[in-house]
Parts: structure tokens; sequence; C-alpha cells
């Protein structure tokens, strides 16, 4: 009888324990996602900044739909030291440079290998008068419905988006 009784109490443990690293894993997962959509977010609000510390007639020079695609060279004149003021076109170039190196995580690099940002990213930005709209697409882990509210990115079933709304001054 004490036999079985510490059979079933093991049962019961065993149970418990894969219970628990079951629940683990999906926590693991959905704390990835959840990630994946802050450094989108995050991204997207970077270049708003950028664009509102820039000139207002350097916005249209920000509208483009293939952020990602390629990462250009760095610009000739770096922005971001004390050896002179940009212009505002100037600014720009330093702008879409640093936002696409974010983008495509190449600001992280180990081996070679970009080991930062998100997996198929592209940035779109449009612009209408001072109304800007700014869409991060990437590939998410798992299969669901497309995510296209904006024809931003590789159309596919674990394709996520971000899209910030903003009007600049």
């Amino acid at each position: 009888m004490t036999f079985i009784e510490v059979l079933v109490a093991v049962f019961i443990l065993v149970t418990g324990i894969l219970g628990a690293v079951a629940m683990q894993a999906s926590a693991k997962k959905g704390s990835f996602d959840a990630m994946q959509r802050s450094v989108a977010s995050a991204l997207a609000q970077d270049i708003v900044e950028r664009m509102r510390s820039n000139n207002a007639t350097a916005l249209a020079g920000y509208a483009a739909t293939n952020y990602g695609e390629t990462l250009n060279s760095a610009p000739d004149k770096r922005c971001n030291t004390l050896a002179g003021l940009c212009t505002p076109a100037e600014m720009l170039t330093n702008d879409q440079y640093e936002w696409e190196v974010s983008l495509m995580g190449a600001d992280v690099v180990n081996n070679g290998n970009n080991r930062a940002g998100l997996t198929g990213v592209r940035g779109c930005i449009s612009q209408a008068l001072n109304a800007v709209t700014v869409v991060v697409s990437w590939e998410g882990r798992t299969d669901i419905a497309d995510g296209n509210k904006d024809s931003c990115g590789t159309a596919s079933t674990k394709r996520r988006q971000v899209i910030v709304k903003a009007f600049i001054n």
C-alpha cells in the first residue's frame, strides 16, 4: 500500500514540475514577442523624434519604403560630433543612415553578423504635408494572420507591423 502511495505522489510531483517547465517556456516565447514589439515601437519613435529635430523643410526627404533593404555607407560628414554644425540636408542623410543601422541591428556585431534588430525588418515612411506615418515591419516567430495594415515589408503570415502616425511642425 505504501508503495502505491509513493508512486501516486511521485506522479503528481512530476506532473507539477512538467507543468511549471511548460509554463516557463510559454512565458519566454511571449516575452520575446513583446520585446520585438517594444523594439519596433522604439525604432518608429526614434525616427519621428529625428524628424522633429530637423528642419520641417527636410521632412519630404525622409519619405521612403526601402529602409532596411541594404545598409548604405556612412555619410561623409557625421553630425554626431562637435566638429561643426550640419545643414538640414546633412542631418537628413545622417538620420537616415543611423536609423537604418538601428533597424538592421548593425550597431551590435559579433563575428561579422548583426546581432540586434529585428528579423526581416523593413521601415517605411510616408509624408503628406506635416503628417508622417512610420511603419516598422518585421518577421515574427510564429504564423498568425498577416499583419498587413500598410504595404510595408514582405507579405507573410509571420509579418508584424508597428504603425506610428505623427504631426511635425
